[in-house]
């Protein structure tokens, strides 16, 4: 339940050892790898060099290729299915890095890659075969081939007159213009009419003009050869023999499912082989040897150590100095209770080394927090359950797995607070006996949200100060602990004196210590400060911890909003659906509105919780700024390594 202890690790090996150095790291998946900090002024420096880093770009190209070949058996439904919460599959790590696998998984990627290419050239030709058929088909009652030009004494002409226009006004006009013309209509749509003009040559320009006053478009058809029926034939059964080849190649890549795996294990290794070409790159090579930074759980370099004295290298590990905590990464070790907290303060900072692991301190707050807004035992059974089985099934890892671990722990507390309140989802239990039997029923409950509303918004504001002080009494030890002594007095001995002060006052006992209280807040200021600051510090510290406590302690009361809001709303759903009589619409609309309910209520008690444990809590102690603890590992996306 701490942060844990990391060593700078600095290591010169030999090159011919490198990569077999790289694997082992990755295999213990203990060293977070970093790029030495060069001083170019320095001649020790000059003579290193990076290593090349072209395989990087290449097992990035391998993982994108495997991914493409996986995505193109989805799209086909050749994937084998599994189940929702099937946990990812074990290999050995020996499997894993079987590059005869890898070698065949390489020819399965590019065949399936190669289909799917195939495929797509294929829709072109067919998207091209479809756009000349639209441009032949208005022209497939015309029997003359498409090629025939016009000879020295007849032009012929193929075009297009807008539809608008009636043929017979077309026919009049050439025929006026010219005895020795002639223009057929061969088809016609919603938007031309597609005509065949015929003319002696000396009147051709004559007509020409006529027709182009009346919209005429030449068509452009001079590259083909035969009748548009004779190319319409052709393309038909071009079109026919590309969906053929499309519907085997559719079928062959249905039936590839078999793949998937391989092609998975593809996927995985390259990611893992990038991982380690990444970190290749960060090293500075001499020629014969190469140096390597980076840093160490303390407790994992007796293990490490023990590995690399079988190669013919020299390791230096120390201490970080106080200088370089803003470089140390950062572990968190936790116990089963704090671990799932990992999500929250992830989400909103990892702590600076070298100060507290926040986990321990939150946790007991943010579960019961979480379950006073909730306060149902239907919602907290269904966390548990959801939970529960998530993490038994599916075994996730990271951020998921602390998710699931989160919602069991709240759901723990959201089912004691239902049972101290009376509440199952809502009022629901008592609607099934009065619409089935009549009689009254109500659960046995210590207090209820609509009836012990003010001493509910006392305990939970009483909660807050608890945290509050709490805080502040973590922020009084590390402050002793950093030599910050009159910090540590004047900031929250200071305070609790008047807080104790208060409290006596209102039971009636001497004020005293309330006196006490305010003497040592005017001297905080006058010690500390300089000059005029010694007033304007009196005036800012009284308005800053006045305002900033009572505010952080008001803010508390949204414990008792939330739990109110969801009581309320489960009842009035509740209450709807016990209108109509009917048992069954009422459990319609009480699921329905319960669904609604519990879906709200469980993202909005966690942003609250979330809000007072950031702002009111953290504020007071909490050192953020970490980086997290990045090690050279076996991390996978479709199996899970068996070391």
């Amino acid at each position: 339940m701490a942060i844990v202890k990391m060593k700078r690790l600095r290591m010169m090996a030999m090159t011919a050892d490198r990569e077999v150095l790289l694997r082992r790291l990755q295999h213990m998946g203990c060293v977070e790898i970093v790029q030495p900090e060069t001083d170019p002024d320095d001649p020790l420096w000059t003579g290193l060099t990076r290593p090349e880093t072209a395989g990087l770009a290449a097992a990035h190209e391998e993982k994108n290729q495997a991914e493409r070949a996986l995505e193109v058996l989805k799209r086909y439904k050749a994937l084998p299915k599994s189940g929702l919460l099937a946990p990812k599959p074990g290999v050995q790590e020996g499997d894993l890095f079987d590059q005869a696998g890898a070698k065949a998984a390489r020819s399965m990627a590019e065949e399936v890659n190669g289909l799917d290419r195939r495929l797509a050239a294929i829709r072109a030709e067919e998207n091209k075969l479809d756009t000349q058929r639209a441009v032949l088909l208005p022209w497939q009652n015309l029997d003359l081939p498409l090629e025939t030009g016009s000879t020295g004494q007849v032009t012929i002409q193929l075009g297009t007159l807008p539809a608008a226009l009636p043929m017979g006004q077309a026919e009049g006009e050439v025929q006026a213009a010219s005895q020795l013309a002639e223009l057929t209509e061969i088809s016609a749509d919603r938007d031309s009419r597609y005509c065949t003009l015929v003319c002696h040559a000396s009147e051709a320009e004559t007509v020409l003009e006529v027709l182009k006053a009346l919209g005429w478009s030449r068509a452009n058809l001079r590259d083909w050869t035969g009748t548009a029926a004779e190319n319409l034939a052709r393309l038909d059964k071009e079109t026919e023999a590309l969906k053929g080849e499309s519907v085997s190649i559719e079928e062959k890549l249905a039936g590839m499912g078999e793949n998937a795996p391989a092609l998975q294990k593809l996927s995985d290794l390259a990611g893992l082989d990038a991982s380690r070409e990444e970190c290749r790159g960060r090293l500075m090579d001499t020629g014969q040897t190469f140096l390597l930074e980076g840093w160490v759980p303390e407790e994992s370099w007796p293990a490490l150590k023990q590995e690399l004295d079988k190669f013919p290298c020299a390791c230096e590990v120390g201490d970080p100095a106080p200088e370089e905590y803003e470089k140390v990464p950062v572990k968190l070790k936790n116990n089963t209770l704090t671990r799932p907290l990992n999500m929250v303060t992830e989400m909103y900072s990892l702590p600076a080394y070298g100060t507290l692991d926040p986990n321990p301190l939150m946790a007991p707050f943010f579960i019961l927090f979480y379950g006073i807004m909730m306060a149902d035992m239907g919602y907290g059974l269904l966390m548990m359950l959801a939970g529960g089985i998530i993490l038994k099934k599916k075994k996730p890892g990271g951020t998921f797995g602390h998710l699931c671990g989160l919602l069991v722990l709240c759901g723990v507390t959201t089912f004691i607070m239902g049972a101290l309140t009376g509440g199952f989802f809502g009022d629901f239990l008592t609607q099934v006996v009065k619409l089935t039997t009549g009689g009254d029923f109500a659960l046995p409950a210590l207090f209820t949200p609509l009836e012990d509303t003010m001493m509910i918004l006392v305990g939970a504001m009483c909660l807050g100060f608890v945290q509050i002080i709490t805080g502040m009494a973590v922020s009084f030890v590390s402050k002793l602990k950093n030599g910050q002594v009159l910090d540590a007095v004047f900031e929250e001995v200071t305070w609790w004196v008047v807080f104790a002060g208060l409290g006596l006052m209102i039971v009636g006992i001497t004020p005293i210590v309330l006196v006490i209280g305010m003497v040592m807040v005017v001297a905080g200021p006058v010690i500390q400060n300089q000059g005029f600051g010694k007033v304007t510090g009196i005036f800012g510290s009284l308005y800053n911890h006045v305002t900033g406590y009572f505010g952080d302690i008001l803010s508390y009361s949204r414990l008792m909003a939330l739990m109110l809001a969801g009581s309320v709303i489960a009842q009035v759903f509740n209450t709807l659906g016990a209108i109509p009589g009917n048992i069954v619409i009422f459990l319609i609309i009480s699921f329905a509105g319960n669904a609604l309910n519990f879906a709200l209520n469980l993202l909005g008690c966690y942003v609250h919780d979330l809000r007072l444990q950031c702002l009111e809590y953290f504020g007071k102690f909490y050192q953020d700024g970490g980086k997290p603890f990045r090690p050279l590992n076996l991390n996978t996306k479709y199996y899970e390594v068996v070391k």
